[in-house]
């Protein structure tokens, strides 16, 4: 555990809404549980972040560095029409950052993903498969 993990929790609702995929340097990279789309939530793991502003310039590079890898990843494993990267936290706090590849024949285009329809679990073959492609795209 490193100096920055000292004393961070994972808010619970991200916990029980995502699975983990990977640990990069500032954040945790997780699998959103909606297999409507490929969505990927990055969560610095510094205590007590609400802000992008509660970061201090490395830590913003270094977060920038990270959305632009998952951007990468989801793009190579998916060919998607369209990336979108959104930093809300009006129902979750902590800072997140949400990277969800879009398509146009997906079930909320144009519109955003937010209440456009039920989240779809994944199954627990389908949840493997998922986080199997990201792996083979994302950086060892």
């Amino acid at each position: 555990m490193s100096r920055q993990d000292l004393g961070w929790r994972l808010d619970p609702r991200l916990a029980d809404d995502t699975h983990p995929v990977t640990v990069l340097g500032l954040s945790e990279l997780r699998l959103m549980d909606d297999a409507n789309h490929p969505w990927l939530i990055l969560v610095p793991r510094i205590e007590h972040i609400v802000e992008w502003i509660d970061l201090d310039a490395a830590q913003q590079a270094e977060l920038t560095r990270e959305i632009d890898l998952a951007c990468r990843a989801l793009q190579s494993a998916f060919r998607p029409h369209k990336l979108n990267v959104a930093a809300l936290g009006n129902q979750v706090p902590q800072l997140h950052v949400h990277v969800i590849a879009r398509f146009e024949n997906d079930i909320a285009w144009p519109r955003p993903v937010w209440g456009s329809a039920t989240a779809r679990p994944y199954s627990a073959e389908q949840l493997v498969q998922r986080i199997q492609q990201l792996h083979a795209v994302l950086p060892a």
